[in-house]
């Protein structure tokens, strides 16, 4: 099992920047991809960047080219960077590790950390 565990959250203004880290540790041996995922109140956990172990990256469009994801293998660390920031970016926002490229049941998820754009 993996433990992940995120930093980096706050308040920002919209149009400003913040940039969250995800640590792994235990078995992190069986980690290939890693990524962030966010969720709203009432909302649908959605995917917001992910990395592959050979760093394929991949972004929806409602973050593409504002955000940024990358990861340091040896330290077992992922980070995102995000920049030009908007109220609508307002969520909690998880690690993810797992085998696979996308989401599955053998994932280990962080507990979250608050991002909040506000003025």
């Amino acid at each position: 099992q993996v433990q992940l565990v995120e930093s980096g959250g706050g308040l920002v203004q919209p149009g400003g920047s913040l940039s969250l880290s995800c640590a792994a540790s235990g078995d992190t041996s069986c980690i290939s991809a890693m990524g962030w995922y966010r969720q709203d109140p009432g909302k649908e956990r959605e995917l917001v960047a992910v990395i592959s172990d050979r760093d394929v990256t991949y972004y929806p469009d409602s973050v593409k080219g504002r955000f940024t994801i990358s990861r340091d293998n040896n330290e077992n660390t992922v980070h995102l960077q995000m920049n030009s920031l908007k109220p609508e970016d307002t969520a909690v926002y998880y690690c993810r590790a797992g085998p696979d490229y996308w989401p599955s049941a053998a994932d280990d998820w962080g507990e979250g950390t608050q991002v909040t754009v506000s003025s």
